[in-house]
C-alpha cells in the first residue's frame, strides 16, 4: 500500500496516520440481509406492517437464541400507529407460536380498540395466545397451509396445589374465550370443544386446526394469502373514508 506524506506546521513532512474504513451502507446490508437490494416501503404507503413473530415474551426475558415477540415494543407502535395521520390501515402478519396469555391478551385488545382497519394474515402458524390475535382485526385470513393450535392455558413454575390455583386458571381460560368468541364467528360451545378435545394432539390436549378448517369452524374469516389480504384492508380503508366524507358532510 502506498504511504501518503503530509507537511506538518514545522514544514517537515511526516506519515500521514491511515484512517479505518467504516463499512459502507452497502456491505452492511449485505452482511445483516445477504443482499443489496432491499425492497423498502414506500413513503407515500398509507398501510403499516406489524409482524407478530416468535414466541411473545411477557415479563420474564426469554433467552437470546428465541425469537420473540416482546410486548414493550408492540404496544408503543400501536399508540403511533393510532396517533400517526399518514398510516390508514394495518396489516398484521402472524407465524408465532404462542406465549405469555396476559401480553397476548394486551396486543390483542389495543388491535380489536384501534380507530383504524385492520387484517390480520396468518402465515405458517398463529398457535396458542396467537389465536385472539388473530381475531382481534376487523378481517381475518389464514393462509391455505397454516396451523392454529388451541388447547387449554397452563402454567409454568411453581404451581400451588390448592383450589384457587385452578380457580384462577379457569378465570383466566375464560378470558380467553370470551374475547375470541366476540372477535370471531365461531361459537363458545365449538371453541372450547375444540380446546378439551382428546387424541388430537399427541401429547396434549386441544385441536390443530388448519387453513380451510380455521374457517368453517368461524374462527376465521377466510383463506388467503398476502395479496387477498392487502386487497381486503384497501377495501376497508375505502369504506372508512367513504364514512368519515359523509360525516363531514
Amino acid at each position: 500500500m502506498d504511504k501518503e506524506f503530509v507537511r506538518n506546521e514545522s514544514g517537515n513532512e511526516e506519515q500521514e496516520q491511515p484512517k479505518e474504513d467504516k463499512p459502507s451502507a452497502l456491505m452492511e446490508k449485505i452482511q445483516q440481509l445477504g443482499q443489496t437490494n432491499v425492497p423498502q416501503l414506500s413513503q407515500d404507503s398509507k398501510i403499516h406492517c406489524l409482524t407478530i413473530i416468535g414466541q411473545i415474551e411477557g415479563h420474564l426475558q426469554l433467552p437470546p437464541q428465541n425469537k420473540t415477540t416482546k410486548y414493550e415494543h408492540i404496544i408503543p407502535q400501536l399508540v403511533a400507529i393510532e396517533q400517526n395521520p399518514k398510516i390508514e390501515g394495518l396489516l398484521v402478519i402472524l407465524n408465532t407460536v404462542g406465549g405469555d396469555v396476559e401480553a397476548g391478551l394486551a396486543i390483542s385488545e389495543m388491535l380489536s380498540s384501534l380507530s383504524k382497519p385492520t387484517v390480520s394474515i396468518v402465515l405458517g402458524g398463529g398457535h396458542s395466545i396467537g389465536v385472539p390475535i388473530a381475531v382481534s382485526c376487523d378481517y381475518s385470513f389464514i393462509a391455505e397451509t397454516a396451523t392454529m393450535t388451541i388447547h387449554p392455558i397452563r402454567l409454568t413454575g411453581l404451581v400451588i396445589g390448592v383450589p384457587q390455583t385452578f380457580e384462577y386458571l379457569d378465570k383466566m381460560q375464560d378470558r380467553v374465550i370470551r374475547f375470541v368468541t366476540k372477535h370471531s364467528n365461531i361459537s363458545e360451545e365449538t371453541f372450547k370443544d375444540l380446546m378439551f378435545a382428546k387424541g388430537n394432539l399427541t401429547r396434549d390436549i386441544g385441536t390443530n386446526v388448519i387453513g380451510i378448517d380455521a374457517v368453517n369452524s368461524g374462527l376465521i374469516d377466510d383463506v388467503g394469502g398476502i395479496g387477498q389480504a392487502l386487497k381486503k384492508l384497501n377495501e376497508l380503508i375505502e369504506l372508512k373514508s367513504e364514512e368519515n366524507e359523509r360525516l363531514v358532510q
